[in-house]
C-alpha cells in the first residue's frame, strides 16, 4: 500500500461552500493513510446521513483489504456482514460471539495479528460499567500492540460523546480515548469519532482531527461549534444541507468542500422503520476457528466463576459454621459460669451451719453469717432479698470473679441458719427450742455434684425439645406441697405479691413464719423471684425466656406457658385473665386450698390452734414428704441429698 492509494466516498456538490475549481459530480476520494492513521469527526443531527457516511467510508476499507474496529453502541452495524466476513461481538444471541473484559486481549489480537475486521457490539450490555470496562480494555490492548507492530489501523466509536463530553465527568475508557487522538497517529492506530450533538463533544478532541465531516445541524449550540471552526458562512449554510451532504475539512489539501457522500452498499439495519416489511438479509459468518478461539476464553471464563461461585458458597457456609461455634462456646461459658456460681453458693450453704445459731461460712472468710435477729420483720426482709438477689445474679450468667462470689456464698449460707420468718428453725417451729448442731455433722457437697446437677435444666433445653423444659418445669411444680402451688396460682394471679398474701389466698392463715415456710419450695424452684421489698414476681415466663436465651417469639414463650401451668393451674381459672377474682373463677374449693371443719381456711389439727399439719421435724407438710423423691428445682439432685443429710443431722 502507498500513500497514493485513495477511496471514492463522496463526489462535490452545488451550493454554499463548494469546491470553485471542480465541477458538480466531481469524485471525492479520501487518502487511505491519513484515513487509516488519521483523526477524525463526522457530526449531524439525526437522520442526516452520519451513520451512512462512516459505512461508506468503512465499506471501501473492507473491499481493500484494510482492518477495521466499529464500536457500535445502537446495533446498527451488522448489516456489514451481508457483505464481508466481519466478527459481530457482543452480549446478544444474534452475535457470533458473546464477549466480556476478559477476551479484550483477544480481540486485539485478531484484529492487528490476523486482520480480522470487528464490530465491538456494546449496545447489548444491561451494565454500562461492563461495556465500558470492555472497550476501555481492548483500546489498551490495541493501544500497547500498535506501539510494538506499527500497523495502519482505525478504530471507529459511535456516539463518542458519551464517551468524551464537554461538561466532565469523563472516566477512564474517556481518557484512554482522547489518548488515542492525540498520540496514536505516530503508531499507526487513527480514530473517528461519530456524534450528533457537536457541542457535547470535548473541543480537545475535535480540534486534534485531521479531518472532519458536518452533516446538517439545526441547534443553536451545535451552529455555533460550526461558525467557530469553519467561519460564520458555513454556520448558517449547514442548517440547509441535505440527506446525506456534508462539509468536509481535511488538513492534507487545507480545503473545506460542500460534497454529496454516496448511499452504502450493505443492509442498513440503523434505518428509521417505515411501512414497507422489514426483511434482514443473509449474512456471511466468520470462520468456526476464530469463534472457537473466543469461545474457549468464555467457558474458562465461566468455569472459573462457577468455581469462584463454589468456593464463596463453602466460604460462606464455613463462616456461618464458625457463628455457630462462637455462639456455642459463648453459650457454653455463659453455662459454665452459671454452674460454677451455683456451685459456689451450695457449697457455702453446705459448709455453714446447717440449722439455727450462729457461725461461719468458710466461704466468706469466716463473716459472721447471723447475728442478732433482734430487728424482727426488717432483719427478716433483708435476708430474704440477700439471697434472692444472691440466685438472681447467678442465673443471669454474670462473669464475676470469685472475690465477688462470697458474699453471694454468705447470703446463701444465711438461708439454712434462719427461716424466712427470721427466726432459728426447729424441730417443732419454736425458736426458744433453737440449738444449732456441730458443724462436723454436716457433710459438704462437691463442687461436681452441685455443678452437674445445675446444667441438668440447661442441657435439657440445648439437647431436647420444648417438651423437654414443659417436663421440667412441670416437674418443680407437682413436686410442691398442695398449698405451695396455690400460693403460686396466687402469683400467677397477683403478677406480684408477698408471702403472707398469697398464703392466705392459697387456704393457709395470716401467720408469717408458716406463710414463708410454704413459700420456700416455690422460690427455690426459681419459680418467683424476688422484686424487692419482700416481694415476689411470678417467673414461669422468664424461665422460659432464659432457657431459649430469648430466641423465642412472645406467642411460642404463651404457649410454652400454658402448656407449664396445666400443672397447677384449674382448667375454669386459664381462660380468666390472671388478675381475675378467684371468686368468679370458681377456685374457692378444689384449686389447692386445704379445706377444714370449721370454713375458716386454716388447716385443721387437733388443738384447734390452726397450727400446720405436720408429721416431721422439719416443718414441712406432708406432702411435701410424699413429693420427697421428686426433684423440686433445677438442683434435684444435689438439693435432695443435701437435704437428706440435714434431715439425719436434725434426727
Amino acid at each position: 500500500m502507498s500513500e497514493e492509494e485513495t477511496i471514492h466516498v463522496a463526489d462535490v456538490s452545488e451550493g454554499i461552500g463548494g469546491d470553485a475549481t471542480a465541477e458538480p459530480g466531481a469524485p471525492v476520494e479520501l487518502p487511505v493513510v491519513d484515513v487509516l492513521t488519521g483523526r477524525s469527526f463526522i457530526t449531524g443531527k439525526s437522520g442526516s446521513g452520519k451513520s451512512n457516511t462512516a459505512s461508506v467510508v468503512i465499506e471501501n476499507l473492507l473491499s481493500n483489504g484494510f482492518p477495521v474496529m466499529i464500536v457500535d453502541t445502537d446495533g446498527e452495524y451488522y448489516g456489514l456482514k451481508e457483505e464481508y466476513e466481519i466478527l459481530h461481538a457482543g452480549a446478544d444471541d444474534e452475535c457470533d460471539i458473546v464477549v466480556s473484559p476478559e477476551h479484550a486481549e483477544k480481540l486485539a489480537n485478531l484484529a492487528l495479528e490476523q486482520n480480522v475486521p470487528i464490530i465491538l457490539d456494546v449496545s447489548g450490555y444491561l451494565e454500562e460499567e461492563t461495556a465500558n470496562e470492555l472497550l476501555l480494555e481492548v483500546v489498551k490492548q490495541l493501544f500497547a500492540k500498535e506501539k510494538r507492530m506499527k500497523k495502519p489501523f482505525l478504530l471507529v466509536v459511535e456516539e463518542c460523546h458519551e464517551y468524551i463530553p464537554e461538561g466532565g465527568g469523563m472516566d477512564e475508557t474517556g481518557k484512554m480515548l482522547i489518548k488515542v487522538g492525540k498520540r496514536g497517529r505516530k503508531h499507526g492506530l487513527g480514530i473517528v469519532g461519530i456524534s450528533q450533538r457537536p457541542a457535547d463533544v470535548k473541543k480537545d478532541f475535535i480540534t486534534q482531527c485531521d479531518w472532519l465531516c458536518w452533516h446538517r445541524l439545526t441547534w443553536d449550540n451545535d451552529t455555533k461549534v460550526v461558525g467557530r471552526i469553519l467561519g460564520s458562512k458555513y454556520s448558517n449554510a449547514v442548517e440547509d444541507l441535505g440527506d446525506g451532504e456534508a462539509f468536509l475539512m481535511t488538513d492534507w489539501d487545507e480545503s473545506i468542500r460542500r460534497i454529496q457522500f454516496h448511499r452504502k452498499e450493505t443492509f442498513d439495519a440503523g434505518a428509521t422503520p417505515g411501512l414497507d416489511d422489514f426483511e434482514r438479509p443473509e449474512l456471511k459468518s466468520v470462520s468456526s476457528d476464530l469463534v472457537g478461539e473466543l469461545q474457549s476464553i468464555s467457558d474458562e471464563t465461566e468455569r472459573r466463576e462457577s468455581e469462584i461461585a463454589d468456593l464463596r458458597q463453602k466460604l460462606d457456609k464455613k463462616d456461618q459454621r464458625i457463628a455457630d461455634l462462637e455462639r456455642e462456646l459463648e453459650e457454653a461459658r455463659d453455662l459454665s459460669n452459671m454452674a460454677d456460681q451455683f456451685a459456689q453458693a451450695l457449697l457455702g450453704k453446705a459448709e455453714a451451719p446447717y440449722r439455727g445459731g450462729s457461725g461461719h461460712s468458710s466461704v466468706d472468710g469466716g463473716r459472721s453469717v447471723a447475728g442478732d435477729r433482734g430487728n424482727g420483720e426488717d432483719d427478716d426482709q433483708s435476708v430474704l432479698k440477700s439471697y434472692d438477689e444472691a440466685v438472681a445474679a447467678t442465673r443471669d450468667g454474670g462473669g464475676e470473679s470469685d472475690a465477688d462470689a462470697a458474699p453471694v456464698d454468705a447470703a446463701v449460707g444465711a438461708e439454712d441458719v434462719t427461716d424466712d420468718t427470721g427466726e432459728a428453725d426447729t424441730a417443732d417451729g419454736d425458736p426458744e427450742d433453737a440449738e444449732a448442731p456441730p458443724e462436723d455433722d454436716v457433710e459438704p457437697v462437691t463442687r461436681a455434684d452441685v455443678a452437674e446437677s445445675a446444667l441438668r435444666f440447661d442441657d435439657a433445653v440445648e439437647l431436647g425439645t420444648r417438651e423437654a423444659v414443659i417436663e421440667e418445669l412441670r416437674g418443680r411444680i407437682e413436686a410442691l406441697p398442695e398449698l405451695s402451688r396455690g400460693m403460686l396460682r396466687h402469683y400467677r394471679r397477683e403478677g406480684v405479691s408477698d408471702p403472707v398474701a398469697a398464703h392466705i389466698d392459697a387456704g393457709g392463715d395470716g401467720d408469717s413464719g408458716h406463710a414463708y415456710s410454704r413459700h420456700r419450695p416455690i422460690r427455690r424452684a426459681g419459680l418467683i423471684r424476688h422484686a424487692g421489698r419482700g416481694h415476689y414476681a411470678y417467673a414461669v415466663p422468664d424461665l422460659i425466656r432464659e432457657a431459649y436465651a430469648d430466641r423465642l417469639d412472645e406467642e411460642s414463650v404463651r404457649e410454652i406457658v400454658r402448656a407449664v401451668e396445666t400443672a397447677f393451674v384449674p382448667p375454669a381459672e386459664r381462660s380468666y385473665p390472671p388478675d381475675a377474682d378467684p371468686t368468679e373463677v370458681g377456685v374457692a374449693s378444689g384449686d389447692g386450698a386445704i379445706d377444714n371443719a370449721d370454713g375458716d381456711g386454716a388447716v385443721d389439727d387437733t388443738d384447734g390452734d390452726d397450727a400446720i399439719v405436720d408429721t416431721d421435724d422439719d416443718g414441712e407438710p406432708p406432702e411435701a414428704e410424699e413429693g420427697a423423691d421428686r426433684p423440686t428445682s433445677a438442683l434435684s439432685d444435689a438439693a435432695r441429698r443435701l437435704a437428706e443429710r440435714g434431715r439425719t443431722g436434725d434426727e
